[in-house]
């Protein structure tokens, strides 16, 4: 393929690339983004493998790492189950860390790879090669993390060591130092030392910052891992002198720093204090047994009153949050939408930005059961018609609909945006306990009048609520 071929089929890859991102914005157009994604990443793979800066010896290698790859993938398409999405994202954004990682020692200690290089452009080559590499390393082991925090391998306390600022500190002041160095060294052997010293920081920093990230604040280390694996990919093309992977990593890296700034705004704090840790750093402890509780007792309630209740409504409003991933009770509540939707009640869906453990990820569990996209509405659009709600029902949810973040100026959770579920003429709470939610605070929600708790494994009681409808 000639160079001119491989150029206008990356502009083509590129369109489609836009495309995609353009129809995942919305569910009824997501198929049709990912299927422009699918297609645009098929042609700039052929592009890359067919075009002028591979040869016929390399084929061999390259079809072997696509098949060892390919078959990777597509086992992991078939038993990863849709509720371990968010850690199979983490995985995969650790994946594009690693690549980065890799692809920067290759072209340093590949003299061919920068013999073109002189002067200034070869001081410049060597910067793209030492900041890609420290991105990939911080991607890649904050990505590991993430991964073992979401799957439960890790714990979702944060770890907060003394003086972690000033090691960070330290740490940034090493790795700038060390790039000094590297940026003079005269050989590839004396530019190797400072080289590993800042992947090893960056590897560590990686750890260190996402431990320190308690598990309320998840969603927005996926989007910020997202970002970072952007950025990561868009280094590694300027390492290769590659357009598309420049193009492509910019658009992946400056649309996940976008997804953050809108999850941290969901939950009115700013991107350095989720850095910083602290919050969600209980990991869904226990309900505290000192200090001020809230007032009043719990209501319990039953699976057949449940059914009841949604039975006589008019206007029933459904709050969805982990517990309904971790139970897979997303296809029992498609079933109970489709019951009450047919003796004419108005069933809506709460999606609270920061739902789950990834952005979306409840709309990716609501789209799987085949609910309907229309019914399915952001916080923002359904908060005023709580009033009008006869039933609110909060499966698995709490510190979204916690409303001591707008009541208690004192909670670390004050002036979070949360659904107004307490506003309904009743909200059932369905939990297996009262412990808190990963943010660590108790719910004033649960002790209010008009709510009740329906206690239990989420999917078995709603297979009772769904057998007392129908008889």
């Amino acid at each position: 393929m000639s160079a001119t071929l491989a150029t206008a089929s990356y502009i083509g890859a590129t369109i489609l690339f836009i495309l995609s991102l353009g129809g995942l914005s919305n569910p009824e157009s997501s198929r049709r983004g990912n299927l422009y994604g699918m297609i645009g990443m098929t042609i700039a793979v052929l592009a890359t493998v067919f075009g002028p800066n591979v040869t016929a010896a390399g084929y061999a290698w390259i079809i072997a790492a696509m098949v060892v790859g390919g078959s990777v993938g597509l086992y992991a398409a078939r038993v990863v189950r849709m509720t371990q999405m968010p850690e199979l994202v983490a995985l995969m954004h650790s994946l594009v860390g690693l690549a980065a990682m890799l692809v920067g020692f290759a072209n340093y200690i590949d003299p061919a790879a920068s013999a073109e290089f002189v002067g200034a452009a070869k001081s410049i080559h060597e910067m793209e090669i030492y900041i890609g590499i420290l991105i990939g390393s911080v991607t890649f082991t904050g990505s590991v993390i993430a991964f073992g925090k979401l799957s439960g391998k890790i714990g979702g306390k944060t770890l907060l060591l003394p003086g972690r600022h000033w090691l960070n500190l330290a740490g940034l002041l090493v790795v700038i130092w060390f790039g000094r160095e590297f940026l003079q060294a005269e050989s590839i052997a004396d530019g190797m030392t400072p080289l590993i010293v800042m992947t090893v920081i960056a590897l560590l920093f990686g750890v260190h910052m996402v431990m320190a990230i308690g598990g309320a604040d998840m969603p927005v280390v996926i989007s910020m891992l997202n970002s970072y694996s952007g950025w990561a990919a868009a280094a590694t093309g300027f390492m290769l002198s590659n357009d598309l992977l420049i193009v492509v990593g910019a658009l992946v890296g400056s649309s996940g720093a976008i997804l953050s700034y809108i999850m941290c705004r969901a939950m009115n704090r700013n991107f350095f204090s989720v850095i910083a840790g602290g919050f969600g750093s209980d990991g869904g402890a226990p309900a505290p047994t000192g200090g001020v509780q809230p007032a009043g007792e719990v209501n319990p309630i039953l699976a057949a009153e449940t059914a009841e209740l949604l039975r006589e409504s008019k206007n029933v409003i459904i709050v969805p949050g982990y517990g309904m991933a971790v139970a897979q009770a997303q296809h029992t509540v498609y079933e109970i939408t489709k019951v009450l939707r047919e003796k004419g009640v108005n069933v809506r869906f709460g999606i609270h930005p920061v739902a789950g453990r990834m952005p979306g990820h409840m709309n990716v569990l609501l789209a799987e059961a085949k609910v309907p996209y229309d019914i399915v509405l952001e916080m923002d659009e359904l908060n005023e018609d709580f009033p009008d709600t006869d039933v609110a029902m909060i499966i698995g949810a709490n510190d979204i609909v916690n409303p001591a973040a707008e009541e208690d100026p004192s909670s670390p959770i004050a002036g979070m945006p949360v659904l107004q579920v307490w506003k309904a003429k009743t909200s059932i709470v369905m939990k297996r306990s009262m412990a808190t939610g990963y943010a660590g605070v108790d719910n004033p929600l649960f002790y209010k009048d008009n709510n009740r708790m329906l206690f239990g494994d989420a999917k078995k009681m709603l297979d009772e609520v769904l057998t007392a409808l129908k008889a």
